[in-house]
């Protein structure tokens, strides 16, 4: 009888552990829809997707949104699995970031918007107005500076190496007549920061970030990268994920008219939709 009972109490006891790491991975929330944490930056990625939250409601998806400040934590907790998705990072950083970090398994499926990143100036009205010696303060991120260095050379400014193209590093630059100093490398989130408090003689402002600053857009920009250039704002996801309804809504959601009409309509061309 012992032995029967001993019998029973293991086997609720297995019934109670399986049903714990059921409830664990269950993504269905309170009203029985499932659930989708989502992790991007403020502006525009966050703003972008609480409008997408309705829309997913209809299908039956409560989205969580998960807010950073910085483009390393979102791949970091995406890894960890503390999200479903990240929406932040262009094609280029995610391959540098894959290459640097093996652990990390992750595909994009969808490109959503695209953001051209500028170059902001108080005391210049355009790039050929800069001085020589003119200090240009510019993203840490490496992958940034193969968008921003055609920039300048585009405008004649400086000559790179021939067919470095997006892979553009300043140690790249082979012809610099002006001697525009591209030594200052700060954090991206700071660069508004930096402009705001008048340090250097031209900044350049990944665009998610003048927008969270309150650059004035139209009056401090004075270049821009060419539209044709531009790199997408991706949505991103482990790998093994990438075939899941949730996800599949998600890309859906974001690539409809309702949501390419909001990003028009609030970033007046700061932002730019991409429909599939």
């Amino acid at each position: 009888m012992k032995k029967v009972f001993s019998l029973i109490v293991i086997a609720l006891l297995a019934f109670a552990l399986t049903a714990c790491g059921g409830a664990k991975n269950d993504t269905a929330g309170k009203d029985g829809n499932k659930k989708l944490v989502v992790g991007a930056s403020s502006v525009p990625h966050a703003e972008v997707l609480e409008a997408a939250k309705p829309l997913l409601k209809k299908k039956g998806i409560d989205l969580e949104v998960k807010v950073f400040q910085d483009y390393i934590l979102p791949n970091v907790a995406l890894r960890d699995k503390e999200l479903d998705a990240n929406y932040f990072q262009t094609p280029g950083y995610l391959e540098l970031q894959m290459k640097e970090n093996k652990d990390f398994d992750f595909v994009s499926v969808g490109e959503i918007h695209k953001e051209p990143i500028g170059i902001y100036s108080k005391k210049y009205k355009s790039l050929k107005d800069l001085p020589k010696g003119a200090k240009i303060i510019m993203s840490d991120s490496l992958s940034d500076h193969g968008r921003i260095l055609p920039i300048f050379e585009k405008e004649g400014l400086i000559k790179l190496k021939k067919g470095v193209g997006a892979n553009a590093r300043v140690e790249d630059i082979v012809e610099n007549p002006k001697n525009l100093d591209f030594s200052t490398l700060i954090e991206a989130k700071l660069l508004a920061s930096s402009f705001d408090s008048g340090e250097g003689d031209a900044v350049v402002i990944n665009t998610n970030y003048a927008l969270e600053g309150g650059i004035d857009i139209g009056k401090y920009g004075i270049a821009f990268e060419g539209s044709d250039v531009v790199p997408a704002n991706l949505v991103v996801v482990r790998s093994k994920d990438k075939d899941k309804d949730t996800i599949k809504a998600l890309v859906e959601v974001l690539h409809s008219k309702e949501i390419q009409d909001f990003i028009l309509e609030k970033y007046k061309g700061a932002v730019v939709p991409v429909s599939k």
